[in-house]
């Protein structure tokens, strides 16, 4: 049994934690070593994960049944109607990667979307990243092919959307 809690201000350690486990490994045929230790410090910095959460990223922790952390999103509500439920972050444990833990996060982030009113899903992915087809098989569909310059890089982002409006709230745990 696995069990999503938002996390909590205590909680920043944890996911600094989890997010320099798994960045390098899911980044490191797609970015430079120095980019991946940018990136890390930049937005997985224990500073910078608290500025986030100001910032209003919502994050919530994924526990195996022995209470172990094994991932995290952070989900990002803009305050109008019109605006999706943004997944800001998603990143699971390599170990815990295809069996069904990506599927239970994104089932999470549906169902808060359809709770908030919210009738699409968004996120981006880099197009490297072979997350992409795992968002495809969850029915997300790129509508953008980005590139944002952030500091001195240019992350080359897909931006891909769920349609939740004709969708029902699923169980998840």
């Amino acid at each position: 049994m696995f069990t999503i809690r938002m996390a909590a201000t205590e909680d920043v350690l944890t996911i600094h934690q989890l997010a320099h486990q798994i960045y390098p490994s899911t980044y490191k045929d797609v970015l430079s070593q120095e980019q991946i230790d940018f990136m890390l410090e930049n937005i997985y910095g224990i500073l910078a994960l608290k500025k986030s959460m100001l910032d209003g990223q919502e994050f919530y922790l994924l526990f195996d049944e022995d209470g172990g952390a094994m991932g995290f999103i952070a989900l990002l509500e803009q305050k109008n109607e019109i605006s999706p439920l943004r997944i800001e972050k998603l990143y699971l444990l390599p170990e815990t990667q295809g069996k069904g833990c990506g599927t239970l996060l994104i089932d999470f982030a549906t169902n808060e979307a359809i709770e908030r009113g919210k009738t699409i899903l968004e996120l981006n992915v880099n197009r490297g990243n072979k997350a992409y087809h795992f968002y495809l098989k969850q029915g997300f569909l790129v509508t953008q092919q980005v590139d944002i310059p952030y500091y001195k890089y240019i992350l080359d982002d897909f931006v891909m959307q769920k349609d939740c409006s004709l969708l029902t709230r699923k169980r998840t745990i």
